[in-house]
């Protein structure tokens, strides 16, 4: 396996307080360590194959959208890990792929916001003409963009189990309606300000996923933000109305796996060399076009098909 891939993080001396599909925390007392790995899920099932270097495109590009995004809603993010820590937590082997964030209350719901109609949205829409229960005007195209972004709430299922899409009246019930208010409009404002950004680098954000808590009471964004684990990221080149555009995020391992017939319950199926490398091309693809220069360094040419990225 590459030098670049880590799948399981390990950090002496910290005590463990749970491994998510692609996250491992750590506590810190006042704070928390969160170590991206490389590991990938699709269908809410973690694949037995990493990907070498996806932690670190997924933090950069995180540690990227929260400085740029602060002045929309406040986020969970206080530093990278810094070279003291790394040493004296002989951590080394978590640089790049590991942030020190605020200790939130997360919410138990989820959200998306999806400017364009793609995916289960599409789906949905050809059967119903709606999505996520929200009546469409007929006649709407694969990959369209909508007349306005939709905002589509979710609850947020244990590991291994499925989301379940609700009504932003079900959400107002779990959370409040004042509370539930806020989330929509930051997370509207955050869609449309990050889209423009893409679209000025080639990139369209066909959709996205954030995750909310409170900090001390503040609506605080956490977890991940803008990144192709959470987005679905077109490139604007190759776009067309009527397609299903060739994107930058782990959609290209799903299309992998529905060819396969797998029917997306555990064990999950092992990925071949060529589809892990093209993969990791897309995320230091999506990385280069979206942050450029504002990348903190060059580790990412070093993975397998950084080469074919373009940079």
């Amino acid at each position: 396996m590459n030098e670049n891939t880590l799948t399981y993080s390990s950090a002496p001396g910290l005590r463990l307080l749970g491994r998510g599909k692609v996250r491992d925390i750590y506590d810190l007392d006042d704070a928390l360590l969160i170590v991206a790995t490389d590991r990938i899920s699709c269908f809410d099932v973690v694949l037995p194959t990493p990907i070498p270097g996806k932690g670190r495109v997924l933090t950069e590009m995180s540690r990227f959208w929260f400085e740029k995004t602060r002045h929309i809603v406040p986020n969970h993010f206080c530093m990278d890990l810094k070279e003291p820590l790394k040493k004296l937590l002989e951590l080394d082997a978590l640089a790049g792929r590991a942030m020190i964030v605020q200790k939130a209350e997360p919410l138990p719901v989820e959200v998306i916001v999806r400017g364009y109609l793609a995916g289960s949205a599409w789906k949905e829409y050809r059967q119903q003409g709606t999505v996520c229960g929200v009546k469409l005007s007929y006649g709407l195209c694969e990959s369209e963009k909508l007349p306005e972004p939709i905002f589509t709430p979710a609850t947020k299922a244990p590991q291994g189990e499925h989301d379940e899409n609700i009504s932003f009246e079900q959400m107002a019930r779990i959370v409040g309606a004042e509370l539930a208010e806020s989330i929509r409009q930051a997370s509207q404002r955050l869609y449309t300000e990050a889209a423009a950004c893409a679209a000025q680098r080639g990139i369209i954000i066909a959709d996205t996923k954030f995750e909310f808590g409170l900090v001390g009471g503040i609506l605080t964004l956490i977890d991940e933000v803008l990144t192709p684990d959470s987005s679905r990221f077109w490139p604007m080149e190759s776009y067309r109305i009527g397609t299903s555009p060739p994107s930058f995020d782990k959609q290209y391992v799903r299309d992998y796996l529905e060819g396969l017939g797998w029917n997306k319950q555990p064990p999950a199926p092992e990925l071949p060399e060529e589809v892990i490398r093209k993969t990791s091309q897309k995320y230091v693809e999506a990385l280069r076009l979206l942050c450029g220069d504002e990348t903190q360094d060059d580790w990412a040419r070093t993975i397998p098909g950084a080469e074919a990225a373009r940079w």
